[in-house]
C-alpha cells in the first residue's frame, strides 16, 4: 500500500493575534484584561493545527515579515509545526480577540500582501515538490497583482502531480475555481459572490448545481452556519449533510477544523470525499461549541 500523500497548507494572510480576557467590557472606556495570550492565526495555520492534532503529517507554508512575523515564527516553532516560511519585507498583520464570558469580538489589522521576493520563493518551493495535497487557505492579499503571476503558474501546474484544494475567497477564489481543483470548500456568502444578484436567493443545492456546471471545479462543499452542509461532485446531485446540534460559543475556525478533518479522512483514512465531509461534521461542531481553535474534547464517533 502506498503511503498517504504529504499535506501542505498555504496561508496567504498570516495573523499575529492576541486574546484579551475581560470579566466584562464596553467600548469607549479604558479597561484592564484579566489574562492575555498570544497565538498565530490564518486559515492555513488553523488547518495545520488541526492536522497536527489528528496526527496527519503536514507542512504549513506562509509569508512572514517584521516583528509580528518573527513572533509568529517563534510561536509556530515552539508548537512543533512543520514550517516553510517565505520572508517578506512587509509586516505581518496583527489582530486582537476580546473575550468576555462566552462572547468574542475580533479586531483584525490591515491586510498586507507579501512582496515579490517572497511570492517567487513560494512558487519555487511549490514547483519543486514531487507530489502531495496542497490546500490554499484564506484570503491572499494582492492576488491580482502581476507579482503573483509566478505563483498562479505554479498552482496551475500542481494538479499534474497532486491534489489542489481550495478554501479561499475574493479574487483568488474566482481564479482557482477555473483550475483543476479536487475540492472547493466555501461558505454560502462566498458562493453568492460567484453568481449574479438575481440568483442569490436560490436554495443552496440548486445554486451549487449551477456553479458546478459553470466552472471547472467539479466537487464542492458549502457551509452555512448551523444549517446543513451541502456537498456535490461531478457524478451526484447536491446532498445535504446535517451537523450535530451544539450550543455555539465561537464559530471562529470551525471551517478550518472541518477542512483538516476532510483531508485527514480522505487521504489518511481512505474515505470517499462525501464520507470524509460527513466524518468532519462532529469535529467542526465541537469546535464551534468551545473557545479557541482545535482546542475541544474529541466528539463522540458513530
Amino acid at each position: 500500500m502506498n503511503p498517504p500523500p504529504h499535506l501542505f497548507t498555504l496561508t496567504g494572510n498570516l495573523l499575529a493575534e492576541r486574546t484579551l480576557e475581560f470579566e466584562r467590557w464596553s467600548p469607549g472606556a479604558t479597561q484592564r484584561a484579566t489574562a492575555e495570550t498570544f497565538q498565530v492565526g490564518g486559515k492555513g495555520i488553523n488547518v495545520s493545527k488541526m492536522l497536527n492534532r489528528l496526527g496527519a503529517p503536514n507542512t504549513a507554508l506562509c509569508f512572514a515579515g517584521g516583528a509580528p512575523g518573527t513572533e509568529c515564527e517563534a510561536w509556530l516553532q515552539a508548537k512543533n509545526f512543520s514550517l516553510q516560511i517565505f520572508p517578506t519585507a512587509r509586516t505581518t498583520r496583527s489582530g486582537t480577540v476580546v473575550r468576555s464570558g462566552h462572547l468574542e469580538t475580533t479586531f483584525l489589522g490591515v491586510d498586507t500582501p507579501p512582496d515579490a521576493v517572497a511570492i517567487r520563493a513560494c512558487a519555487e518551493f511549490i514547483n519543486t515538490r514531487p507530489a502531495g495535497v496542497l490546500a490554499i487557505c484564506g484570503s491572499i492579499p494582492g492576488w491580482s497583482a502581476a507579482d503573483f503571476n509566478v505563483l498562479r503558474a505554479a498552482l496551475h501546474r500542481w494538479p499534474e502531480r497532486g491534489s489542489l484544494v481550495v478554501d479561499t475567497y475574493g479574487p483568488a477564489l474566482e481564479w482557482l475555481i477555473n483550475e483543476t481543483a479536487a475540492l472547493v470548500r466555501i461558505n454560502r456568502t462566498e458562493l453568492n459572490s460567484l453568481v449574479a444578484p438575481g440568483e442569490q436567493k436560490a436554495p443552496t443545492g440548486e445554486l451549487l448545481r449551477r456553479v458546478r456546471d459553470r466552472f471547472r471545479a467539479r466537487r464542492w462543499v458549502i457551509t452555512d452556519g448551523a444549517a446543513p452542509v451541502c456537498f456535490i461532485d461531478e457524478h451526484h446531485d447536491p446532498e445535504n449533510l446535517t451537523p450535530p446540534i451544539v450550543r455555539q460559543v465561537s464559530p471562529t475556525g470551525s471551517g478550518d477544523v472541518m477542512l483538516a478533518c476532510v483531508l485527514h479522512a480522505r487521504f489518511h483514512q481512505g474515505l470517499s470525499w462525501r464520507d470524509a465531509v460527513a466524518w468532519s461534521l462532529p469535529w467542526s461542531a465541537a469546535n464551534a461549541a468551545h473557545p479557541g481553535i482545535a482546542e475541544f474534547p474529541n466528539p463522540p464517533q458513530k
